[in-house]
């Protein structure tokens, strides 16, 4: 049947077809449309614009595509949303203050405070157990170095004077020593106390201007200048004359020692100072007081050095104290019996402070050059002040009456050569003193001793350990070194026959061997 010929009632019921459909299109959600295809040829109420669409292909993928990317466009908005934004502080707060929160912050912190006491604790207990760092002695400028005496001057420069002594300061600065006793040099006849003159210098040495530039000249490198004033230094009779000439010689000594000190010498060297204090001690008590009272022109302390002809342990113990010099030098050391000798330095070093002590040796004139590196570690080892006297001790070889001196350049070829001179040996051991505090000033304690060797051990709190061995007898000796926290093996640093060594240094204590007129320093650290 063709819609002509349809019925009344069907042609009623169409109307109401559409309003259902129109109805139920209406009626569908937002997210039920968002999910039908988007070809644009749905119906509806769009039905008109689908029509148009249908009508151009073209016009169809258009709209596709723009449907499409509007619909992805929708999704990456609510993708953004849906992001977690944190927590606002109201919720925080709510959060914090939950129970769980608040249990977890109490342990945090009970666990901190914990930890932190602890590290308190082990840190104390480290500090408490760790063994105390020993105060250092206090020392003056002539505990920190060997001093070199220069008695005759004529012989020590080319030119036979003081101009020539201060060209060779910067040669005598290499071998790091801390200062020269100079003299005596002032104008003393022979046994004539009237025309003694303590302020002018002899012709022969030189005049006051060239003592002045060597004092200039000496303290640029860093080394103080002593003077000797021993009034009668070349007569028969006494270094202070006759016993009725003391007090008249020590008044004058008085403006001389204000006059020197003027000029900016660094101390004062005097024989026979037991005779004036005996003899005169309230003039006595005046020169020291000259010399080592500091003042604020001269604020460096000056060092009274004191020279006596004995050689027993006892008598020089007994000057040192009723002197009150700063330094002593004596024959203690002059023995050939190295037992004798160990007595006289270990009875000295137990009754006074090592501070105050000195050592030197004459150097006699058939010294065998050998035994030149033996005597140089003796002194520079000693628990005291190393004083030299003349050049062939610091190993400038006498030639007749002039020095050797060698370059610089020809010093340090000789080191590199393996086998030192006296006199690279010389500043090595040098060097070496000024660096530990072993050799500075720790305590000394004796190892063993006979008539020809001798051994001794030199230790500072927990620095390295220095013991200085010797034989100077002319066969091998072997030395059994034991004890005293010794260990079984230490290591040679230095040695006046370094031929005689292993190639690694390594000597067995215990079986110290010592070839004739040899000496080594061996070093070990300190085992705690």
């Amino acid at each position: 049947m063709d819609a002509q010929q349809q019925s009344p009632v069907e042609m009623k019921d169409a109307p109401r077809d559409a309003e259902d459909a129109e109805t139920a299109e209406a009626e569908m959600s937002e997210a039920d449309r968002e999910k039908e295809p988007m070809t644009g040829t749905g119906t509806g109420t769009g039905g008109a614009d689908a029509d148009e669409e249908a009508a151009s292909d073209g016009m169809m993928e258009t709209a596709a595509e723009t449907n499409g990317t509007v619909k992805l466009k929708v999704l990456e908005e609510d993708e953004e949303r849906m992001k977690f934004m944190g927590l606002n502080k109201e919720e925080l707060l709510r959060v914090a203050g939950s129970p769980g929160w608040v249990r977890t912050r109490w342990a945090l912190l009970l666990v901190f405070w914990i930890g932190w006491l602890g590290m308190l604790v082990g840190a104390v207990l480290i500090i408490l157990q760790a063994p105390v760092c020993r105060e250092l002695p206090p020392t003056d400028w002539w505990n920190q170095g060997p001093l070199l005496q220069i008695r005759n001057l004529q012989d020590f420069s080319e030119t036979r004077d003081l101009k020539g002594l201060e060209q060779k300061v910067s040669s005598l600065s290499e071998l790091k020593l801390k200062g020269l006793v100079i003299g005596p040099i002032h104008a003393a006849p022979a046994d004539d106390p009237m025309n003694l003159q303590f302020e002018e210098i002899s012709p022969e040495f030189g005049s006051l201007e060239q003592f002045k530039r060597l004092l200039q000249t000496a303290h640029k490198k860093g080394i103080f200048v002593v003077l000797d004033l021993t009034p009668n230094y070349r007569g028969s009779s006494g270094p202070w004359f006759s016993s009725a000439s003391v007090t008249n010689v020590a008044e004058r000594l008085k403006s001389a020692l204000v006059f020197w000190l003027s000029e900016g010498v660094d101390g004062i060297q005097l024989s026979g100072v037991e005779q004036v204090t005996r003899m005169v001690p309230s003039l006595w008590t005046d020169i020291r007081a000259i010399i080592q009272n500091g003042t604020d022109k001269y604020p460096n302390k000056r060092v009274l050095i004191g020279v006596t002809d004995s050689s027993s342990a006892d008598t020089v113990s007994d000057v040192l104290s009723s002197t009150g010099v700063d330094l002593l030098l004596s024959g203690v050391l002059s023995a050939s019996n190295q037992t004798e000798r160990a007595h006289n330095v270990q009875m000295l070093y137990s009754n006074h402070s090592q501070t105050k002590l000195a050592w030197s040796l004459e150097a006699p004139q058939d010294l065998n050059h050998d035994l030149v590196r033996v005597n140089q570690l003796l002194l520079m080892t000693l628990p005291g002040t190393p004083v030299f006297i003349g050049g062939e001790e610091i190993g400038l070889k006498d030639k007749g009456t002039k020095m050797v001196w060698d370059s610089e350049k020809e010093l340090n070829d000789s080191l590199q050569q393996g086998e030192p001179t006296e006199r690279t040996f010389f500043r090595s051991i040098s060097e070496l003193r000024g660096k530990e505090r072993s050799l500075l000033f720790g305590d000394f304690f004796l190892l063993f001793h006979s008539y020809s060797s001798l051994a001794y051990l030199r230790v500072w709190d927990q620095n390295d350990r220095f013991l200085a061995a010797f034989n100077w007898a002319a066969e091998e000796v072997e030395l059994h070194l034991s004890g005293a926290g010794l260990p079984r093996h230490a290591v040679v640093i230095l040695s006046t026959n370094s031929s005689a060594l292993p190639e690694d240094g390594s000597v067995d204590l215990q079986k110290l061997r010592l070839g004739p007129g040899q000496a080594a320093l061996v070093r070990f650290p300190y085992a705690g």
